[in-house]
């Protein structure tokens, strides 16, 4: 079990995701930058947030957006230098917030110097650097394995005459972590960047970073989106590289980890974050990410329930801290949908479903990780053609979807609308001009037209707004030793489309009721709210019914 008495500080501190690109734009390129995030250091600050962590802000040619990186001790000239990066450090710091980075060690840029030697011949010393594979007898792939955007796993090179792995495009060659020299290089970076003071790491893709050394083709009947994963996911080489980085570096240095590692159950994520594991500290879990994954995958999409998301919850909240290990919760990131149009209702109830979400994040046992612009509501974008999308994903998809799923166009850009990436990376909602205070120039993706309706601007001077409502459940959080540490308890509730539970710390008590449906909620009349008022309501005030929610509503009691 968890030590709540001896809890580390990243435990009660809330994480503010930052896509550095969309955020806010400083020099009118319509490019967000280091410079961007200075000026809304203030912002951050009023949310009350602990940590930021900033996707990958390397040098890269951004072919998947700064996810290859071409040098690690670089800072990618489109968001400034490296005095930039510095000054953000300190800046942040002087508001309390420390800086987690976005470490991308399943692959490179094919552009990363180690690349460009290890292609160039096969007794080239950076080789290993690279998993590199002869062809079949036909000339083939080494295996039918493919990857996470809609293609084949291996790319052919000429120079040479093998494939190299790619899970993802085929200008991010995977690394190969059999390799000690590269290990020692990859320590070498780890450290640079701990001496500047980085507080935390979130491990991009973590446990596809072991292969199974057979290279075996995956069955033939296996779905074709990400065919192989058993033989590319967490793998045992994935356990040694974690323990040996956090024996060398981690723990030494008080940093703070989390890996994001889907298709990981809790028994396989108990092996990476609980305590007596010396790996991790926390993981991203993906199990409520992927209830609208049909049997096809991400792009199979299939309708789920509220209780599914409820049973989810439980078992994580109970199962996870049993074990001695530490959740992290996310609604959303770079890589998924907005929340409130996923699991919430972005039409009639948005405001009061982005603010139900925020009371399960913050009142559940978890670090919470927030995603820019979930405190203000923000919505997917609904792009109507392939001209407004920017996301290599997208591309791909919507090719393999046309060209070999047999889908109509209309049918993949209703899948492109609810699932691709780029919903979530429109530009940073800050006010209502044409914009919408992003940037002076031109945006690299189009702002959501509901930028007048939803911007920063108008919710940090309304009381009532989502962003105020965020404020409000993370300095609840902060100052309520059972949310920060209490064991969580399902109460039954008596509506399937409702959750209740209670945490419990010492002699506090906080229980929290809330309705995921258009429809209100009649709760079990068993459910004890004596001694129990009020503290935090999205519908403000219950009424006099305690054992009825109004559609998407949530009480937090205390």
């Amino acid at each position: 079990m968890i030590d709540k008495k001896n809890a580390e500080w990243w435990k009660s501190t809330v994480i503010y995701q930052i896509y550095p690109r969309s955020f806010k734009d400083s020099n009118g390129d319509g490019i967000g930058d280091l410079r961007g995030i200075i000026e809304k250091a203030d912002y951050l600050a009023e949310l009350g947030v602990g940590m930021v962590w900033l996707c990958p802000v390397y040098a890269s040619p951004n072919d998947d957006n700064g996810y290859d990186v071409s040098d690690y001790y670089q800072i990618n000239p489109e968001f400034g230098t490296m005095e930039d990066m510095e000054e953000l450090s300190a800046e942040l710091a002087k508001r309390g917030i420390k800086i987690m980075m976005d470490l991308v060690f399943n692959h490179t840029s094919d552009r990363h110097k180690w690349f460009i030697e290890s292609r160039s011949s096969r007794d080239n010393p950076y080789r290993d650097f690279y998993i590199w594979k002869d062809p079949r007898a036909d000339g083939s792939a080494p295996n039918n394995w493919r990857g996470y955007f809609n293609e084949p796993a291996w790319e052919y090179d000429e120079t040479t005459g093998q494939y190299y792995l790619r899970l993802y495009t085929k200008s991010m060659p995977d690394l190969n972590w059999e390799c000690r020299e590269l290990r020692e290089e990859v320590y070498k970076i780890i450290e640079w960047w701990a001496d500047k003071g980085v507080a935390g790491f979130r491990m991009d893709t973590i446990n596809t970073i072991g292969k199974d050394q057979r290279f075996p083709d995956a069955p033939e009947d296996a779905p074709d989106y990400v065919k192989g994963r058993p033989f590319f996911t967490n793998q045992p080489t994935m356990h040694d590289v974690l323990r040996e980085m956090n024996e060398r570096i981690f723990t030494p240095r008080s940093i703070v980890t989390v890996g994001e590692c889907s298709a990981s159950d809790i028994e396989e994520t108990l092996l990476m974050v609980a305590e007596d594991r010396h790996e991790l500290s926390m993981n991203h879990m993906f199990e409520h990410d992927e209830l609208d994954f049909g049997p096809g995958g991400a792009w199979d999409i299939v309708p789920f329930t509220a209780a599914q998301l409820f049973d989810v919850i439980e078992r994580w909240q109970t199962e996870l801290p049993a074990g001695g290990g530490w959740n992290s919760w996310f609604w959303g990131n770079h890589d998924l949908p907005r929340p409130v149009s996923r699991f919430g209702n972005d039409g009639k109830y948005r405001e009061r479903s982005a603010k139900l979400l925020a009371a399960i994040e913050f009142t559940i046992l978890a670090t919470p990780f927030v995603y820019q612009g979930e405190e203000l509501g923000m919505t997917n974008a609904g792009f109507d053609s392939m001209e407004h999308y920017r996301d290599v994903d997208a591309f791909n998809y919507y090719k393999y979807a046309i060209n070999e799923a047999g889908l109509s166009e209309e049918e993949a850009l209703a899948n492109l609308r609810y699932r691709s990436r780029d919903n979530a990376r429109t530009p940073m909602q800050w006010d209502a001009s044409e914009q919408a205070g992003f940037t002076d120039g031109t945006p690299w993706i189009e702002v959501n037209k509901n930028k007048d309706e939803i911007n920063a601007e108008a919710q940090l001077a309304d009381e009532n707004s989502v962003f105020n409502f965020y404020k409000k459940a993370i300095a609840l959080r902060a100052g309520t030793p059972a949310l920060l540490f209490g064991d969580f308890v399902r109460i039954e509730s008596g509506c399937e489309h409702a959750m209740v539970y209670e945490r419990r710390f010492e002699d506090e008590r906080v229980l929290v009721a809330v309705n995921m449906s258009d429809e209100p909620a009649s709760l079990d009349k068993s459910i004890d709210f004596c001694g129990l008022e009020p503290v935090l309501d999205n519908a403000l005030g219950p009424g006099n019914d305690l054992y009825r929610l109004e559609p998407w509503q949530a009480v937090i009691y205390k």
